[in-house]
């Protein structure tokens, strides 16, 4: 068995495992897609991701643009935002928010009656509107993103990934419907499985895509 102990030649193994057993499983890949399913597949060593990432036309070439032009990232979890390639991203001229431990945020919500995740989408709606919208957590965070969408927001682009077992299919399949509906950029992983991890990872394909830096030395790593 072949050891490595450098952070480049252990991804870059990784990368051939995950292609060599997507093979293996007769699964084949879009090319367009293929950096953000292997990107999810590596955080997570789930081959399920292969078949359940759904992506609206041309949503990876579209979102890995926007981030390219300095969009901004809004995640529904500090998590997603830990795991976001801050360097990556500050070098493309983006930011990544997370507000949803906000004083600001947290009396929105309660004067609205409503989940902060709710309460944080409306607020990046109106202060980051042209933003990528990266939710790992809250099915509620799309349910809220699909109503703005309908009313006319317009996000770069939405990641669409929570986790769980309550609101998160129907939440996932209407937001993709909505996404499809009025040619808004979209990635979706359908059915129960996601997290902040997932959400991190596919923002992470696209800025690396964005800035050219697949390959792991590129992003300075020996």
């Amino acid at each position: 068995m072949t050891k490595h102990s450098l952070p480049a030649d252990i991804e870059r193994t990784s990368m051939e495992i995950i292609a060599r057993e997507l093979t293996q499983r007769g699964i084949e890949l879009e090319p367009c897609n293929a950096a953000v399913i292997r990107r999810v597949i590596h955080t997570t060593a789930d081959f399920d991701y292969a078949e359940k990432l759904r992506f609206t036309p041309d949503a990876v070439e579209r979102g890995a643009a926007a981030l390219g032009r300095g969009a901004h990232i809004v995640t529904d979890t500090n998590m997603a935002k830990a795991g976001i390639s801050r360097l990556s991203l500050e070098r493309l001229g983006g930011e990544v928010h997370c507000f949803m431990a906000e004083p600001l945020i947290a009396e929105k919500a309660k004067k609205g009656g409503t989940t902060r995740a709710v309460a944080a989408m409306e607020y990046a709606a109106e202060h980051y509107p042209r933003a990528v919208l990266a939710s790992g957590n809250a099915p509620t965070a799309l349910l809220k993103i699909a109503d703005l969408i309908e009313s006319g927001l317009r996000p770069s682009l939405v990641v669409g990934v929570p986790v769980g077992f309550v609101n998160v299919i129907e939440s996932k399949e209407r937001l993709f419907s909505v996404c499809s509906r009025y040619d808004v950029p979209a990635i979706v992983a359908m059915g129960r499985k996601g997290g902040s991890t997932v959400a991190a990872a596919v923002c992470n394909a696209l800025l690396y895509t964005a800035s050219d830096m697949l390959d792991p030395a590129e992003r300075g790593w020996h």
